[in-house]
């Protein structure tokens, strides 16, 4: 195992969509391990290191709430992007009035997640000069200063998170007692081969509030 790092995630909605939901937009029960990943790549990453996220601890009893969303129907074409990287002067733009659509959504609400991850080298990808006290240090100094490269969100960009370190190793005592199994979750998506983008799962359950997952097996 890596150098670790522990943090807490806070914010007043959060939306993981499960991608079994085609047209309307529903939350997994809690964080799913790739949106806990995406939260501190958020903050700190390099080609070199690989985050993984070892356990999750939810401080917040599971509350869901419905709102509406304005969303597009379309997405940019990539072939128009390709056209327009080659100059052939096609027009690159997606009319936002003209594709606006109102669609429910069940999110998260009041969430607050204590998330325990460590990274690891990435071998043919890490320099001579990556060391992991290096990036270690680097990804320390981020959180205490509240750094980041882009905003960290909860699933979506308009849920933003409240991010903060912990470094006395005092996490909160979650209020959920019990086992409780959440179902199948969305673990990781492999983008090894950009042309068939592999989904992996794994069954989720939570003990004592804690979702563990150092010895996830992982269903492709």
């Amino acid at each position: 195992m890596g150098y670790g790092i522990t943090i807490r995630v806070r914010g007043p909605y959060a939306l993981f969509t499960r991608p079994e939901m085609k047209a309307e937009r529903v939350s997994y029960d809690v964080i799913t391990p790739s949106a806990a990943r995406g939260i501190i790549e958020a903050i700190y990453w390099k080609p070199a290191i690989r985050w993984v996220i070892d356990r999750i601890h939810v401080l917040h009893e599971i509350e869901f709430t419905n709102i509406r969303r304005n969303e597009v129907s379309d997405k940019a074409s990539t072939d128009l992007a390709l056209q327009a990287m080659r100059g052939s002067g096609a027009a690159l733009y997606l009319a936002s009035n003209d594709r606006r659509q109102q669609r429910a959504s069940m999110v998260l609400r009041d969430v607050d997640y204590v998330i325990e991850a460590h990274f690891e080298i990435v071998p043919g990808k890490a320099g001579p000069d990556d060391t992991a006290e290096k990036h270690y240090n680097i990804a320390m100094r981020r959180l205490r200063k509240g750094q980041y490269h882009h905003a960290p969100c909860l699933g979506t960009r308009e849920f933003g998170a409240r991010v903060e370190l912990i470094e006395d190793g005092a996490v909160p005592r979650s209020p959920l007692a019990g086992e409780r199994d959440l179902g199948w979750m969305l673990y990781d998506l492999d983008f090894s081969d950009p042309k068939e983008i592999r989904p992996s799962f794994f069954r989720a359950a939570l003990s004592d509030g804690v979702l563990d997952l150092a010895r996830v097996p992982v269903a492709r």
